[in-house]
């Protein structure tokens, strides 16, 4: 799979190792004194690495690499708008307690679903617009909306219905509402 991934130049790499700590997915490590890109498939591509850096030894290349998860980051807030996995995909969009909730939420539900996740109340922000740009710019087949019947899941299914409000396009969706006891109610 081609994708945008960090290369480290390690000509230029003076082993402080600030790559390492700034690198969220556990994708870059030490070898031998020297920063190196351990695991394709954990680079997320989206370069926290670089601004740490203080010799410039990392920047963006596009490249066969192992394929990661189709959906990582599977946060909202964290995943980019126009990640190459939304393109031709069904969303789903859950929140945060949902797949604790339903024992058997990733066979129901992900599988086949790019999936993106959040919790409006933990978060404490709005992911309407996040949400828009996905749909906006991306060929999204379709979206479910797998939420808890508590009221603060509200949040995160009204982020989504004003997103397919002002996405621009008209997409089709379930919503699926999960009980405290883990049973689906809708």
């Amino acid at each position: 799979m081609v994708r945008k991934i960090i290369k480290i130049d390690e000509d230029k790499c003076d082993g402080c190792g600030l790559c390492v700590q700034a690198c969220h997915e556990g994708a870059i490590g030490m070898v031998g004194g020297k920063a190196k890109l351990l695991r394709d498939d954990y680079c997320d591509g989206l370069g926290n690495c670089l601004p740490a850096c203080p010799a410039g030894a990392i920047s963006f290349e596009e490249r066969e690499a192992a394929a990661h998860l189709n959906q990582w980051p599977v946060q909202i807030k964290l995943i980019p708008a126009s990640a190459p996995c939304f393109e031709n995909a069904d969303l789903l969009v859950a929140a945060d307690c949902a797949a604790y909730a339903y024992g058997n939420f990733h066979n129901d539900y992900m599988k086949n679903r790019i999936t993106v996740i959040g919790c409006p109340k933990l978060d404490g922000v709005d992911y309407s617009e996040k949400l828009k740009e996905i749909l906006a710019g991306n060929n999204i087949k379709s979206v479910t909306i797998a939420r808890m019947e508590v009221p603060c899941c509200g949040g995160i299914e009204n982020a989504v219905k004003t997103a397919l409000q002002h996405c621009g396009r008209l997409i089709p969706w379930q919503i699926v509402v999960i009980s405290t006891e883990g049973r689906i109610i809708i």
